[in-house]
């Protein structure tokens, strides 16, 4: 399966969706855009219409990190939450991740690899999950096609990110 041209999703595993994205951009760059609330905030939004008016990051093994996003339109709000578990900058970061709108408060494991090649990110995203259930109920929410437009927005913004970083 795979969301858009630029995005693959596969599901390696009943209860695991992993999501594959090559970024023109050495990884450091791309880690950063991933850790740092005013860069996360700017991409990080899926489908368009919508805004991230809170980006909480605390980043260190233990700690917490916060995010909330706003439809323009009509005004809804939801959000996830979670803690970081492993960071290797550029590497690699493990963190948890729970959607404040699930009543099960359902906690997923999230492993984020960035290698490079060439000047060139491949960024690995594998969320494991519960079970087979929670893992296609998630998958039939959109979640890749949201997932798909937020790092198309990245992949155009990475650009103008190195230009702030150099200037």
């Amino acid at each position: 399966m795979s969301a858009t041209k630029t995005l693959d999703v596969t599901l390696p595993s009943d209860r695991e969706i992993a999501m594959t994205r090559v970024f023109d951009a050495p990884r450091a760059l791309v880690y950063d855009a991933f850790t740092k609330p005013k860069l996360v905030q700017r991409w990080l939004l899926g489908p368009d219409g919508w805004t991230m008016p809170v980006c909480e990051i605390d980043l260190r093994v233990g700690g917490k990190w916060r995010y909330v996003w706003r439809n323009d339109a009509d005004g809804s709000e939801f959000g996830m939450s979670g803690a970081y578990r492993e960071l290797s900058r550029p590497d690699r970061t493990v963190h948890t991740e729970i959607y404040s709108e699930d009543p099960n408060q359902t906690e997923a494991v999230v492993t984020t690899t960035f290698k490079e090649s060439g000047g060139r990110t491949t960024m690995t995203s594998t969320m494991l999950l519960p079970s087979k259930e929670v893992r296609d109920a998630i998958i039939a929410t959109g979640m890749a096609e949201g997932a798909g437009k937020s790092y198309d927005r990245l992949a155009d913004l990475l650009p103008e990110i190195a230009a702030e970083a150099r200037a």
